[in-house]
């Protein structure tokens, strides 16, 4: 329901006919409790309601209560949208044991509340038992390592969740230690994102070694820690070694790597033939990075996404890559944006998209490239229909 949707009056007359419902915050929050617990409690109830998104609706205690109940008899919901909704533990722990009761939700976002230890713990128990829900976001609920620990344990006897989201939480290096062991064993997690906690090289480190064996995850994504080149390196031997992932996103944004780091992954990158997608963005690789890992894309056949913004390449780095995408004929996605990219940059990689039919999106913005480099840019543009180039024209 968006705001010019139908009314909630229409929406309870027509509830046997609606799969899908968004609700619109405003329209609960103008509603009493009593008349939210009561809006909430029939919504669920003889509906055939698969997808139901209650973003931004608060939802206390008394509502949690509802909602849990309404989750335990439902037999059609298959995703729940909670984020940003201000459930609390105990709301938390209330939608937890409807989890152990449920069999039909898949999808659980619970994004952006205040879950915390306590909801976490409660959410682990809920998964020792519950065998339906395949993916569980609990991104910025305050979770620290005890939570993560708890999870974990959980998933060692869970064999239905492939993907968990625990980004913008207080995981540290324990945590990522306490995840690490799970990877050594699980067969079923896909999908793991830690973006945006407080772990450092020894968690990358414990995170990497378990990718030389485990061949069920994709997706790893890391970016806004603080890994280093240590990290890095960790990380890039456990590539070499690698050979059965084949979807692994190593989101490594803002996570203070250097050239020494970036040196490490391009040798990688040289051998290994699965990972697709390589996110670099907002490190300090620099112009000598940007050197190493265009030496690796005149050899590697399966990256087809690599993200290089803010880093410093410059003029140079830029014309390396350039030089790379004449022979790479894989690659579909440069990120270059805010790179203190020149004209001399920006030409070069325009006369290397007179030979390269591959590269589909070229992102050049926040680069001070001038007119010569906007020139050669639209020539390219006139020439080459296949790519799409972002830039500041000057």
């Amino acid at each position: 329901m968006m705001d010019n949707g139908p009314s909630m009056e229409a929406v309870m007359q027509n509830k046997r006919l609606i799969q899908r419902l968004h609700i619109n915050s405003p329209l609960l929050s103008t509603l009493s409790t009593s008349a939210r617990v009561e809006f909430i409690s029939s919504i669920m109830t003889g509906s055939v309601l698969t997808t139901l998104d209650l973003t931004s609706t608060p939802i206390r205690e008394i509502e949690a209560r509802a909602l849990a109940l309404a989750i335990e008899t439902n037999s059609t919901l298959t995703t729940l949208k909670l984020k940003r909704c201000s459930i609390s533990a105990t709301g938390a722990q209330m939608l937890a044991k409807a989890l152990e009761i449920n069999a039909t939700l898949t999808f659980l976002s619970l994004d952006m509340n205040d879950v915390r230890e306590n909801g976490a713990l409660a959410l682990a128990e809920a998964l020792r038992i519950n065998s339906t829900l395949s993916t569980l976001n609990l991104w910025g609920n305050k979770i620290e390592d005890q939570g993560v620990q708890a999870l974990v344990s959980a998933l060692k006897i869970n064999s239905a969740l492939s993907s968990l989201g625990l980004c913008g939480n207080f995981i540290e290096d324990q945590g990522a230690q306490e995840l690490a062991e799970l990877l050594k064993t699980n067969s079923t997690l896909t999908t793991l994102d830690l973006t945006s906690n407080c772990i450092e090289w020894s968690g990358a480190q414990a995170l990497a070694e378990p990718l030389k064996t485990n061949s069920a995850l994709t997706t790893l994504e890391l970016r806004c820690n603080d890994i280093g080149d240590r990290g890095a390196l960790a990380l890039a031997e456990a590539l070499k070694i690698n050979t059965t992932l084949t979807d692994l996103d190593l989101d490594l944004g803002g996570n203070s790597i250097g050239q020494d780091g970036a040196k490490m992954l391009a040798e990688a990158l040289k051998s290994n033939s699965v990972l697709n997608s390589l996110d670099l963005s907002d490190n300090s690789i620099g112009c000598n990075g940007a050197e190493v890992l265009a030496q690796a894309l005149k050899f590697n056949l399966s990256l087809t996404c690599l993200h290089l913004g803010s880093n410093g390449i410059g003029d140079d780095g830029a014309q390396a890559l350039a030089e790379a995408l004449k022979t790479n004929s894989v690659l579909t996605t440069l990120e270059l944006w805010s790179n203190m990219i020149g004209a001399n940059g920006a030409v070069a990689l325009a006369m290397s998209l007179k030979i390269n039919s591959t590269l589909s999106i070229l992102n050049l913005m926040d680069n001070p490239i001038e007119h010569n480099g906007t020139l050669a840019l639209n020539e390219v543009l006139k020439t080459n229909p296949t790519v799409s180039i972002s830039y500041h024209a000057s």
